[in-house]
């Protein structure tokens, strides 16, 4: 699959989102997003083989729980032992990178996925995107949106219906709307719940 609308689109710049391939490459997309949303619940095998077929990479241990939304699936790449509950959304017009251990709450979006501030540009139908990594370990809690463009950084949590415009350190907890670092993971956090044996 190659269009120039695709290659200005995965690199971040304007681009016109009716291009025939990139219509057919949503399409795609939606065909298998109707199949995984309509499985059965305990079809694991066959939950797994959809994701890996949909996503750029589905590592071992990955569980989304239906509905799940994307818009191309080939842009998103996720590591081990993801889970994400109801309702994810990502528009993953460019790269959405997710490390391993990450967990995701319910209703989370994540958008790559912007439009020009001008509104002749946007009158005009472009659009561009700008790639979001979450790093492992992440924990987004639920109702949350993430922005595009936005890194957040390895073990951090970010707080039920946040809305994250800028980039997140490692090992912190934020929260807000827009989502500011509260504090940092401490060894308090650690001793509140002690290691069962």
């Amino acid at each position: 699959m190659s269009s120039i609308q695709l290659n200005k689109m995965l690199a971040g710049e304007l681009y016109d989102a009716s291009d025939a391939t990139l219509v057919e490459a949503r399409l795609r997309a939606r065909r298998l997003l109707a199949e995984y949303n309509a499985s059965a619940p305990d079809d694991l095998t066959g939950r797994t083989q959809i994701l890996q077929e949909l996503l750029g990479r589905a590592e071992q241990g990955i569980y989304i729980e239906p509905p799940f939304r994307c818009d191309y699936g080939s842009y998103m790449f996720v590591g081990q032992r993801f889970y994400a509950n109801f309702n994810l959304v990502v528009l993953d017009c460019a790269p959405v990178v997710i490390g391993d251990d990450v967990l995701i709450g319910p209703n989370v979006g994540i958008y790559t996925a912007t439009h020009p501030v001008s509104p002749e540009l946007r009158k005009k139908g472009l659009e561009y995107a700008q790639e979001i990594r979450i790093d492992n370990g992440v924990w987004i809690g639920g109702g949350s949106t993430i922005c595009p463009g936005v890194h957040i950084g390895e073990n951090s949590v970010i707080g039920a219906g946040s809305v994250v415009t800028k980039d997140i350190p490692p090992n912190v907890v934020a929260v807000g709307n827009p989502c500011r670092v509260l504090r940092p993971i401490s060894e308090a956090d650690r001793e509140r719940f002690p290691q069962m044996g």
